[in-house]
């Protein structure tokens, strides 16, 4: 079971891909289950592969040993002319996201793990900054939501500093967080201004002068695979 640290110093790749249609969807899972199945390239350390819920797409969380490792990837042949192309076919955006772990916060205090046998509600977010806020940003979202311990439902949340990409112009980061159901984050969402405490309202409030843009989407994660699996 991948687990997800700020004390790890490997490479996390979040590839987000967007498609218009629940069928598109499941070519790119029975791709990216393939791929992930049959993976060896020296460097990979594991592939979890999320599927849209609120919106057609998948997202798959691979981590790496370096950049290095993962650019031999992309510059092999096989990504090049077959990989890709056949996402291309499937889908109407992808983003390939290079990040570092800047923050993690779980309930139970430990890593924050994923896996399919969780059967957590996953919320994967990517805010658009300046690059000179982009610190300012990964504060925001990272040890100023500690208040999120206390609320119903919450399982951890993680906060990537996007470090390079293919697909995405700009500087970024990455909120992962994960609850226990829909309900549970829905509850959240809903929670109307004046009855969020203080220290949110602040966090809300420091987030939102920072941003550029923002595009959030939920997922269930379906498929898994470490190397020596």
């Amino acid at each position: 079971m991948p687990k997800i640290s700020a004390e790890d110093k490997n490479l996390t790749v979040l590839n987000i891909f967007t498609t218009d249609a629940p069928e598109k969807q499941e070519g790119l899972l029975g791709a990216m289950r393939e791929i992930v199945d049959s993976a060896a390239y020296p460097g990979w350390m594991s592939s979890t592969v999320h599927a849209g819920v609120d919106k057609p797409g998948t997202a798959n969380f691979i981590q790496w040993r370096s950049r290095a490792d993962l650019e031999d990837r992309y510059n092999a042949e096989e990504f090049e002319h077959r990989t890709l192309p056949l996402f291309g076919e499937l889908t109407t955006s992808i983003r390939l996201l290079q990040n570092e772990i800047a923050y993690s916060q779980a309930t139970s205090g430990d890593k924050v793990e994923i896996s399919p046998a969780r059967g957590d509600y996953t919320v994967i977010t990517v805010f658009g900054v300046e690059e000179k806020d982009q610190d300012d940003l990964v504060d925001a979202l990272g040890p100023s939501m500690a208040f999120l311990n206390d609320v119903p439902g919450y399982v951890s949340h993680t906060v990537l500093k996007g470090i390079a990409a293919r697909g995405l112009e700009g500087s970024f980061v990455i909120s992962y967080s994960q609850w226990e159901n829909k309900e549970a984050f829905d509850a959240y969402q809903a929670v109307e201004q004046g009855d969020r405490p203080a220290a949110r309202l602040e966090a809300e409030k420091r987030t939102g002068s920072l941003l550029t843009s923002v595009d959030s989407n939920t997922y269930q994660v379906v498929h898994t695979r470490a190397a020596g699996e």
